[in-house]
């Protein structure tokens, strides 16, 4: 149930973000194990001087092909998370040949009460989910 933002530049076809949702998708499903359907994910596109994703001092090199990935999940486990994002940059750069350097991901935490699915219940507190 992580809520997958992902923001990029605008330009890319409807075709290659709609694999990069899948890729993503498949990815998120194997590393934090969660539930077929369990799939949340918002994409949105900026125009270039509304990003700025600077490398923080490592020393490598964003391109206009720069991928951000935010998502907001239920706590996971540290191997969860490394698998996540070495899994992910390495679809991504095997499927789309994007360049590792150029996605970054980001998780927050929160917990069953944090979410509601619809209705105005919170599905995992009531037992619906």
């Amino acid at each position: 149930m992580p809520l997958m933002r992902i923001d990029m530049l605008k330009g890319r076809q409807p075709e290659e973000i709609q694999a990069l949702l899948d890729i993503s998708y498949r990815v998120m499903l194997k590393a934090f194990d969660a539930p077929e359907g369990d799939r949340y994910q918002i994409v949105t596109q900026h125009e270039p001087y509304e990003m700025q994703v600077l490398d923080t001092g490592l020393g490598f090199k964003r391109t206009d092909q720069v991928v951000v990935f935010s998502l907001t999940t239920r706590p996971r486990t540290e191997p969860q998370k490394q698998a996540f994002y070495h899994d992910l940059v390495a679809a991504l750069h095997d499927q789309l040949n994007m360049r590792p350097e150029d996605v970054m991901i980001n998780l927050t935490v929160n917990t069953d009460a944090d979410w509601s699915f619809g209705r105005g219940q919170a599905q995992f507190l009531t037992g619906d989910l």
